[in-house]
């Protein structure tokens, strides 16, 4: 199903929601208001707010603090991405020019902790601090795993228990805290907020194993360049599971070319191709299926309505996407 499709049972509510935050990245100073409208416009697919949203929707109805979850994360999203490419030193994200590219990197750096500042104020003004903790805690697991993958990164010595412990910081953290403020927006059944947290962690690992693999296919559908995470020496599950089946010698000559990956074109065709000869892509399809079926079987104990066909279709969507 296309992205449209899933969003049919949300679509009014999605388009509120556009409105609403368009309203709240709003401030005094002309030049945020420009870098503001320039994110807007270029918005991606809305993830991350249709979990939120279709979440709340299954458990039994959208209403006000839907609204203000979903705003909260995805403003906490935004500013996080803007701060990832000024600490990536990266100047093009999904086709589109950053933040930082156009701006320089300290608007770009005050524009991510204005939006920060913003979701704070939307949720102490409307005393949602339940919501509020949750966030806090992905903030604080986002930060604590990148941390750990820089530090990981200098020794080439990312074992595959430290990228789950990694991506479930980095990526997971937040898509937990969209299902599980949903999920509190409308129920304050502790089994439910917890069960649903869990989808959105199976959910999160299974989305970033997607994105990894994207960094090994040789063309360029996925809107970054190949071999990007490569060339900043950040080693994913398939060259991960590719190093543990190697030899001795592989190693050391895999090794050696993820060094010369930021400055060898060559060196990233070569850890490519070996990572395709040991399999290593197939493994992380194989892992994220199974994350994926973890979601779908939490999921199969809620109420069967379209927000929950819904949510399937999403899951679905998440790991068979094309970019």
């Amino acid at each position: 199903m296309s992205l449209e499709e899933i969003k049919k049972p949300i679509a009014k509510e999605l388009k509120e929601f556009d409105a609403y935050f368009s309203s709240s990245v709003k401030g005094s100073s002309s030049l945020l208001n420009i870098v503001t409208h320039f994110i807007l416009r270029k918005k991606g697919k809305q993830m991350r707010p249709m979990f939120v949203f279709l979440t709340s929707d299954m458990l039994g109805g959208i209403n006000p603090r839907t609204y203000t979850a979903a705003t909260l994360i995805e403003l906490l999203h935004t500013a996080t991405l803007i701060h990832d490419d000024v600490v990536d030193e990266s100047f093009e994200r999904r086709g589109f020019f950053t933040v930082n590219a156009l701006w320089k990197s300290k608007v770009a750096v005050l524009t991510g902790d204005y939006l920060l500042a913003k979701g704070l104020l939307l949720t102490v003004k409307n005393k949602d601090y339940d919501m509020l903790e949750i966030v806090s805690r992905a903030v604080r697991d986002m930060s604590e795993g990148e941390l750990d993958q820089i530090q990981k990164t200098k020794k080439l010595n990312i074992t595959e228990k430290d990228y789950f412990s990694i991506i479930r910081m980095k990526t997971a953290s937040l898509f937990s805290a969209c299902t599980e403020c949903g999920a509190m927006a409308v129920t304050g059944d502790k089994t439910v907020m917890e069960a649903m947290r869990r989808f959105g962690e199976a959910m999160g690992i299974a989305f970033q194993i997607r994105d990894d693999i994207f960094d090994y296919q040789y063309n360029g559908m996925a809107g970054k360049p190949m071999g990007n995470d490569l060339k900043e020496k950040k080693l994913t599950l398939p060259v991960i599971y590719t190093l543990s089946q190697s030899s001795p010698a592989e190693r050391m000559k895999l090794r050696s070319a993820i060094r010369r990956a930021g400055k060898d074109r060559r060196a990233v065709r070569e850890i490519i191709d070996l990572v395709n000869d040991k399999r290593g892509i197939d493994y992380a399809v194989m892992v994220m299926e199974e994350y994926k079926q973890k979601a779908l079987a939490i999921l199969k104990n809620f109420p069967d309505n379209q927000a929950r066909h819904s949510l399937m279709q999403l899951a679905e969507y998440a790991v068979g996407r094309k970019k």
